[in-house]
């Protein structure tokens, strides 16, 4: 199991574990070698979900104690639940020892955590920073009892604006609610930097935020599918535990 990098927090009555994946030390064959974590891009189920116990293993929770979604690049955010992968682009929790995922190839990962008891895990591309997924896990988290000044954000790797062409139409609606992620490729053509925006957002929310990792385009240790097309997903995840 590939951990690129892997952290705790302790909060008054808890404490969370995170970590985001690489695509090394997997069981998946090429296109999708070797530690995909996604069941929807055409591997093989059954290693899939062999690669899912093993991240298990390493965040020591049990094998039926994950939970995904299936991200649609919206705003919605809804409990998680062992085993389910409900319709969403963000899932919560005050459970412990159940492990949020959220998987990518481009897009930006992030799990948060506060002291209000729950953790959340949360899937933002560029449709995504233009719904205000991020802002929604936030409020989410407050809403049910986390002191907004507590909370924070660990954001991984992401491609980055160098290599992340798009149309001006997109560049224009990511830039009206998020104006830091306004950019330009390396050859000088419209981009969006995602994870601009949504650092942006989360800033504006009041959440402390932590940046792991650097560009999936650009390191070949990472998925990419603006680079590869056909490929696998790497993840984000955490999980609460009881104090140790």
């Amino acid at each position: 199991m590939g951990l690129s990098a892997r952290g705790q927090r302790r909060f008054a009555d808890y404490e969370v574990q995170w970590a985001f994946t690489d695509r090394y030390d997997g069981g998946s064959s090429p296109p999708f070698a070797s530690d995909n974590l996604a069941v929807h891009v055409g591997d093989d189920v059954a290693v899939v979900q062999a690669n899912r116990v093993r991240l298990a293993q390493a965040m020591e929770v049990p094998a039926d104690r994950v939970a995904a979604m299936t991200q649609v690049h919206g705003s919605l955010v809804v409990p998680a639940h062992p085993g389910a992968a409900p319709e969403a682009d963000g899932i919560f929790t005050s459970e412990n020892d159940l492990l949020l995922l959220t998987q990518v190839a481009d897009c930006v990962p992030i799990v948060l955590a506060g002291d209000g008891g729950d953790i959340a895990a949360v899937h933002a591309g560029w449709r995504g920073v233009v719904a205000g997924i991020s802002e929604q896990a936030v409020q989410t988290l407050i809403d049910r009892g986390a002191k907004r000044e507590s909370l924070i954000a660990w954001v991984g790797p992401a491609i980055c604006a160098r290599c992340y062409e798009v149309g001006e139409d997109v560049r224009e609606q990511v830039a009206a609610v998020a104006p830091t992620a306004f950019a330009t490729t390396a050859s000088g053509t419209p981009a969006v930097d995602v994870r601009a925006g949504v650092l942006e957002q989360l800033t504006n929310a009041g959440v402390a935020t932590e940046v792991i990792g650097g560009c999936t385009f650009e390191d070949q240790g990472l998925y990419s599918y603006r680079r590869d097309g056909q490929t696998g997903r790497q993840a984000g995840v955490i999980v609460r535990r009881a104090h140790r």
